[in-house]
């Protein structure tokens, strides 16, 4: 009879001989844990019962935070892949050729997303660009760690890439560049106003190993020069490579846009107002075009003169 002691009795006492049938009642409450704002899995008017057709929804378990834990790090890594890709990548500043606008050992974050849309590098832009031939030859290459290669990869720390360099944009196809003496620089006969140039340096160095010269930049390149001029072996001192100094457009990484690092050096890296003072060459198409209108209009005028004379010709017949 002991089995029957588990059913409810019926409120009143009766001879245990004489058992009371048991009423149905709500099986006993689960430790299942519905999800906070989640469906209890019982309709209206539901007394509790397991319906045992499956048409009841049951709750999902949620998932703990350490299972979607290594997810979460696989997207942002995809991310942080991407925007190193195609829209910033922080570099860092390994010497001394861009002072005082850059100091040895800044972090800089360069716009990769424009050039994808076609932008080329403009005059007085601080640009990143892989060495165009042997630029670096003979400096030292770092050495990072597998966890320092495999962040910078990532784009989660500044390039570990020893083939880039860091230079402003002084003149670009078309532009003809010249230094003479100490300075100051020209760009297409104007001279320029360098107040970025280093204190104590002067726009142009006097040697023989290529302080002193006048360019041509041809269609594609780019001709470059460091800010801190007599410490960068910028273009001036590879004109005997195969691109003659000059650095190939495609070359060009991204534009630097900001210092990013040490916080006591954030500031942004703007176009300097000196090369707001329309330096830019005449083309060769629109000299053309401009020689070419009176030599027309002197045509025309001569083709009417000459048929006003044979048309009086004709009526003094």
């Amino acid at each position: 009879m002991g089995d029957l002691a588990v059913g409810a009795r019926s409120g009143h006492e009766g001879p245990e001989d004489k058992p009371e049938r048991p009423e149905t009642t709500a099986p006993p409450a689960t430790e299942h844990v519905v999800p906070s704002g989640g469906d209890s899995g019982a309709g209206d008017g539901d007394d509790g019962h397991d319906q045992g057709d499956g048409d009841a929804p049951k709750p999902k378990k949620q998932r703990s935070f350490w299972k979607e834990l290594p997810l979460l790090i696989g997207i942002a890594l995809v991310l942080a892949l991407l925007i190193k890709t195609f829209l910033v990548q922080a570099f860092s500043i390994p010497s001394d050729s861009m002072q005082n606008t850059l100091q040895q050992g800044d972090r800089v974050l360069v716009d990769k997303l424009t050039p994808w849309f076609g932008s080329e590098p403009e005059r007085g832009e601080v640009v990143v660009f892989n060495d165009p031939d042997g630029w670096l030859a003979g400096e030292p290459a770092p050495n990072p760690n597998a966890i320092q290669t495999a962040l910078s990869w990532i784009g989660l720390m500044p390039s570990a890439d020893e083939k880039d360099l860091i230079k402003r944009v002084v003149a670009v196809a078309g532009d003809t560049i010249e230094c003479k003496g100490t300075g100051p620089l020209k760009v297409n006969g104007k001279e320029l106003d360098e107040p970025y140039v280093y204190p104590g340096n002067t726009p142009c160095s006097v040697d023989d190993s290529g302080g002193q010269f006048k360019k041509t930049v041809p269609t594609g390149k780019i001709w470059v020069m460091g800010d801190h001029r007599q410490n960068s072996l910028d273009s001036r001192y590879h004109q005997q490579d195969d691109n003659k100094g000059f650095v190939p457009v495609d070359n060009v990484v991204g534009r630097a846009i900001v210092v990013a690092w040490p916080p006591t050096r954030w500031s942004t890296l703007p176009v300097p107002e000196t090369f707001d003072q329309g330096l830019s060459a005449a083309a060769p198409g629109a000299l053309g075009l401009a020689g070419a209108v009176p030599l027309v209009l002197w045509r025309r005028r001569r083709i009417s003169v000459e048929s006003a004379r044979v048309s009086g010709r004709a009526t003094a017949r």
